[in-house]
């Protein structure tokens, strides 16, 4: 009885108009869309590439030096995930290099800087197609499952017979959820064919499973959606009402939930800005550049007198008393830059557990979390990003920043014995940059098993309210 339900609910949305709707996004969205991305990213990599080579050149030509505070002396880029290609995430909002500077690591340009207006719009990739369009469409083919027939007259009709209400809701569930997932991966398999033939590597395993996890995740979401359109057709008599609803609900979950919740995490937890913390440490080292050059120019004139002859023994009594001060700036320089960024740090990760928090509410949010961090475009991906960028900035402060003074004096003396060194020893005393670490898929899925778990429980709770609505109403 329940296969011949669901063979009647296939063939009734085979033959709607909104079959031929969900072809046409499916035939037209994902397969094109994933080539598109494809060749963005190809690009992108091209321009990394291109960065990397110009700023190794650069070097070379012109070798940097930390003279000046501010000067970037070594670059970090951050090299672009093929991943991204189904979901771009967090990609373009980060930027694209970090520049090592003894004031502290300075962002570069985000990827998106040069084209504002189209990061303003959105992305249009496979996240956006699953988590946007496919959500709608869900709720559109079930927002009349029991509505329409209740309308109808045809509910009571069928009930009337010895048709048990379980078997005709279950035959509502998976008549239409076959019908709109067929479609669905037969797009995608036609999309990732043809990423195969442009060079996609889709054989490796790290780019495999997170695929098949990706496409998992995607039909979970999906059966959310069916639940909430069922239970929303079982509360409802008329089929118009329940498509308001449903169409309310899609809209507060989808396209402001999301959103609103982390500007209600600016509110409740706000943080400074990212310019305002790299000008307090600028303030910092020149408050406290200034007490170094005033202890070191007194400690001078007690030891050598007003007038200084450059020998090398002045030399060698200037840095017998220099030294001691200028570790003593560089230590209490770190305690201090050390407590701004970790307050710093504890005001971002506050304000964006707030928002993932109040975000988690709605079903979109576990998607896309999931989705950006198996695609390593997310906040897995970042957070490794800048932690590798400080790691690399204290081997840098251990290795070359310590040995640079702030005195002009010691600047003077530091000029002159570059002249004296040849320049390959000079450029051998900037470590190179070091290379970002992918995260493992068992520590992705780890840090995404929450919202696989909501992804489920919005399943399960949605389903069960749906039936226990239907069993209790009155036909």
């Amino acid at each position: 009885m329940l296969m011949t339900l669901i063979q009647k609910e296939i063939m009734h949305h085979v033959l709607s108009v909104r079959f031929v709707a969900l072809l046409l996004m499916c035939v037209m969205l994902i397969p094109l869309t994933l080539s598109i991305n494809y060749r963005k990213y190809n690009q992108d990599l091209v321009d990394y590439q291109e960065s990397v080579k110009r700023t190794r050149e650069q070097a070379k030509e012109n070798p940097p030096t930390a003279l000046d505070p501010n000067t970037e002396v070594s670059k970090f880029f951050l090299k672009p995930t093929p991943l991204s290609v189904f979901a771009n995430g967090l990609e373009e909002a980060l930027p694209t290099y970090l520049g090592m500077t003894r004031n502290g690591v300075r962002q570069g340009s985000a990827g998106g800087g040069q084209a504002s207006v189209a990061y303003a719009l959105g992305n249009l990739d496979f996240l956006f197609i699953v988590g946007t369009v496919f959500s709608l469409l869900a709720l559109l083919f079930t927002f009349d499952a029991v509505a329409g027939e209740r309308e109808a007259g045809t509910l009571r009709i069928n009930l009337s017979n010895s048709l048990p209400r379980d078997v005709f809701l279950w035959s509502k569930l998976i008549g239409g959820y076959v019908v709109f997932v067929v479609p669905f991966l037969v797009s995608f398999l036609v999309g990732l064919i043809l990423l195969a033939w442009q060079g996609f590597p889709l054989g490796e395993s790290k780019v495999a499973m997170p695929v098949l996890g990706l496409t998992l995740i995607s039909l979970l979401y999906i059966a959310v959606f069916f639940a909430i359109g069922v239970l929303i057709s079982t509360y409802l008599d008329n089929s118009k009402t329940a498509l308001i609803i449903a169409f309310t609900f899609w809209v507060f979950t989808v396209l402001i939930a999301p959103r609103g919740a982390f500007v209600v995490a600016k509110l409740v937890a706000p943080t400074r800005t990212e310019q305002s913390v790299y000008m307090e440490k600028t303030v910092l080292r020149n408050n406290l550049l200034k007490d170094k050059e005033d202890k070191i120019t007194k400690k001078m004139v007690e030891t050598l007198g007003v007038n200084i002859n450059l020998n090398p023994e002045t030399q060698k009594k200037m840095d017998e008393f220099r030294k001691p001060i200028e570790e003593q700036f560089r230590l209490e320089f770190q305690n201090q830059t050390y407590k701004i960024d970790k307050e710093y740090q504890q005001e971002k990760v506050r304000q964006e557990q707030v928002g993932e928090m109040f975000s988690r509410i709605a079903p979109t949010s576990s998607l896309i979390y999931f989705a950006m961090n198996i695609t390593q475009t997310g906040k897995l991906k970042r957070d490794i990003y800048f932690r590798t960028g400080e790691r690399y900035y204290n081997q840098l402060d251990d290795s070359y920043f310590s040995e640079i003074s702030d005195d002009t004096l010691a600047q003077i003396l530091q000029l002159a014995t570059r002249r004296d060194t040849s320049s390959k020893s000079e450029k051998e005393e900037i470590l190179p940059p070091p290379t970002l670490i992918e995260p493992a898929l068992s520590e992705t899925l780890r840090r995404s098993a929450v919202d696989v778990f909501l992804l489920c429980l919005f399943a399960l709770a949605f389903t069960t309210l749906a039936f226990l609505k239907f069993f209790r109403s009155d036909i």
